[in-house]
């Protein structure tokens, strides 16, 4: 049986030769020093780019073909956030492009697990970049979608909103969703199903 995410031989910019398969109910944590080519593997996994060689594919589809929130959703370094929006605005964007309809509540669920219901009905750009890191993080979680990639999604966080991230993905994980995470946290490394380490030959 074909694993849900394979990246086959695959090179791009920094990455050489990348081979990595994961299926659902999996965390898989991407590390490796600045540059080793981390946010250019989530870039791919998320279809936002092609790889100059070889294949990512999510279930047999490559992922720059996918454009279905509820398949593959996204937390980026660079939040994509909508800062005169409102949180909940924010949330229900890709999920309306996608044409999945979803009620307000369910991105105020969402917001409230991580502790930033206080921009529900605000503009975005009105919050912390801790705030705003967590909405998009909540964005990328909301739809339940097979692969959610999240790029350094502690990188913002003080310890107590860590742990609020850390166990948002945690239940995105055990619903069956598989998530892959660039992280030098050692929080979130320790509860990875699988280390990918970059930039030491893979």
């Amino acid at each position: 049986m074909s694993p849900l995410l394979a990246v086959s031989a695959v090179s791009h910019g920094v990455l050489s030769d990348v081979d990595l398969s994961a299926d659902d109910g999996g965390l898989v944590a991407l590390t490796g020093h600045s540059g080793s080519g981390k946010s250019t593997l989530c870039h791919l996994m998320a279809g936002f780019e092609r790889p100059a060689q070889g294949t990512v594919t999510l279930a047999g589809r490559p992922t720059a073909e996918i454009t279905d929130w509820s398949q593959i959703a996204v937390m980026p370094q660079r939040l994509a956030l909508l800062e005169q929006l409102t949180a909940v605005e924010n949330l229900l964007l890709p999920a309306l492009a996608a044409g999945h309809a979803v009620e307000n509540s369910q991105a105020e669920n969402v917001l409230d697990q991580l502790g930033v219901n206080v921009l529900a009905a605000r503009p975005v750009g009105l919050g912390s970049i801790g705030e705003q890191q967590r909405v998009a993080v909540a964005r990328a979680l909301l739809l339940g979608s097979r692969l959610v990639v999240l790029d350094e999604p502690t990188a913002h966080q003080d310890d107590d909103n860590a742990h609020r991230v850390i166990d948002a993905v945690l239940a995105a994980v055990a619903a069956g969703a598989l998530v892959v995470a660039s992280t030098h946290d050692p929080r979130l490394l320790a509860r990875a199903t699988c280390v990918v380490p970059l930039g030491t030959g893979l």
